[in-house]
């Protein structure tokens, strides 16, 4: 009598096999989990997002990576984040000033990484850095929630130099990971104080910003020399370069070539956003803004300077919403027209 064991008859295919099955039961299980939007123990112990809280900070990972982290420790002049990757870890703002990276421009040591501020605010500064200007102080965090997208809550005042509190806000941000790179919804709320209203002045020097690392930038100036920047920079209206300066649209694109790939960052303004489509303070040397309240100075409005003002009566609330998409690719190949739709519709 033969002891060894007969083949698998090709009736028992290999679907069949009970290891097999199990093994394909437990991956369907898994993906349907994914699917549902990590609602069960599995995804908050496996998170695609994952968000630690530190002590003067938020870490936040994706797909077990560093993406970025919300900084509000008390040297800072408002809260940033930095740095901001990519999701193979190319950095996508400029290092200085949160460090000292040589060769890097050093100019405009305001612009920190990826930040929400303004240049007028009831006459104060919250865009510039010194002893005059206006601080956003962090009060608490609400909320950090890790999953298939992270969710972090928190609440700030803002401070001018004498202490007097303008407004307060709440910041709400998303954080998910998307084929072809990082989404990061940035929404906030600011709420006028019950004794006065909020007046948000006309000036370019503003918004929802970011300073984009050296490498993306347009051919610019700087101290006084031509730097042959490599990067583009276009917009829903159709502008391209420079000409996106000052112009309204839906959204905006940088982008450009490093270590034979290209990347590049989007900004979104929400259809729900006052003034939607805002005005783009995008500089050349990278510096990438959207700015809804510097109407006279994008317009060319000399004898109008407070044709942008924005008032949010005392009491009252304003908010405005943003999705920055980071991306590998152009703009096209990433698919940022596609990309800003879906933001549109709520996706």
């Amino acid at each position: 009598m033969n002891s060894t064991h007969p083949a698998t008859p090709p009736s028992l295919s290999l679907a069949r096999r009970p290891s097999f099955t199990k093994t394909l039961g437990t991956l369907t299980a898994v993906g349907a989990l994914y699917l549902a939007g990590c609602a069960s123990a599995f995804c908050q112990t496996n998170p695609v997002v994952k968000l630690t809280r530190l002590d003067d900070r938020v870490r936040i990972e994706v797909e077990g990576k560093l993406f970025t982290e919300y900084l509000f420790g008390t040297t800072l002049p408002r809260p940033v984040l930095y740095p901001l990757l990519a999701a193979d870890g190319t950095k996508m703002t400029r290092d200085f000033p949160m460090a000292d990276v040589p060769g890097e421009e050093q100019d405009h040591p305001h612009h920190r990484s990826l930040w929400w501020g303004h240049g007028s605010v009831n006459g104060t500064d919250f865009w510039l850095e010194s002893d005059k200007t206006g601080k956003i102080v962090q009060e608490s965090l609400v909320e950090t929630k890790s999953g298939k997208v992270g969710v972090l809550r928190a609440k700030r005042r803002w401070e001018t130099p004498e202490k007097k509190v303008v407004a307060t806000d709440e910041l709400t941000l998303r954080i998910q990971a998307v084929p072809q790179g990082r989404l990061l919804d940035y929404e906030i709320t600011l709420t006028a104080p019950k004794d006065s209203p909020i007046v948000f002045g006309d000036t370019k020097e503003g918004t929802m910003a970011i300073r984009l690392p050296q490498w993306m930038t347009l051919p610019h100036k700087f101290k006084g020399k031509m730097v042959d920047g490599t990067g583009k920079l276009v917009s829903s209206g159709g502008d391209e370069g420079t000409a996106v300066w000052g112009k309204r649209a839906e959204w905006a694109d940088y982008f450009g070539p490093y270590r034979g790939k290209t990347y590049g960052v989007a900004i979104f303004d929400h259809p729900t956003n006052p003034r939607h489509p805002t005005w783009w303070h995008a500089r050349d040397y990278g510096l990438f803004a959207a700015n809804p309240f510097g109407r006279h100075d994008f317009e060319g409005l000399k004898d109008r300077p407070k044709a942008g003002d924005y008032t949010v009566p005392a009491g009252e609330k304003v908010t405005f919403r943003y999705r920055i998409y980071i991306h590998e690719g152009a703009t096209a190949a990433a698919g940022v027209a596609e990309r800003y739709k879906d933001y549109r519709a709520g996706k």
